[in-house]
C-alpha cells in the first residue's frame, strides 16, 4: 500500500494510507483544507489526524505515526510493516 504524507498550512505533518475507504481514491491527489483532505473521486472528507471519514460518511483510513527532525520525515517502521489491511466501506 502507498502512504501519503500531508504538510498543512499550519506546518503540521500527517501520514495516511493513500486510499479513501469509500472507493479507494488516491488521497494524495485530494485537496487539503485545515486538517482534512477531500478525496478527489467522490468528495469524502477524511480527518488527517484520525483517518476517520467526516460528516455522514462512514469509514476510516489507517494513520501512520511520524516524526519530523531536521527537515526529514520519519515514519514509525513497525506501524508501516505491521498494519492489517484496510477494509473498504460499503
Amino acid at each position: 500500500e502507498e502512504i501519503a504524507i500531508f504538510h498543512t498550512l499550519a506546518n503540521e505533518f500527517y501520514a495516511l494510507v493513500n486510499s479513501c475507504p469509500h472507493k479507494r481514491g488516491p488521497l494524495s491527489q485530494g485537496i487539503v483544507h485545515g486538517s482534512v483532505v477531500t478525496c478527489p473521486l467522490h468528495n469524502w472528507n477524511i480527518s488527517l489526524r484520525s483517518g476517520e471519514a467526516l460528516g455522514d460518511d462512514k469509514g476510516c483510513v489507517p494513520t501512520i505515526p511520524l516524526k519530523v527532525d531536521a527537515g526529514r520525515i520519519y515514519l514509525l517502521r513497525d506501524a508501516v510493516l505491521g498494519r492489517p489491511a484496510m477494509k473498504q466501506a460499503a
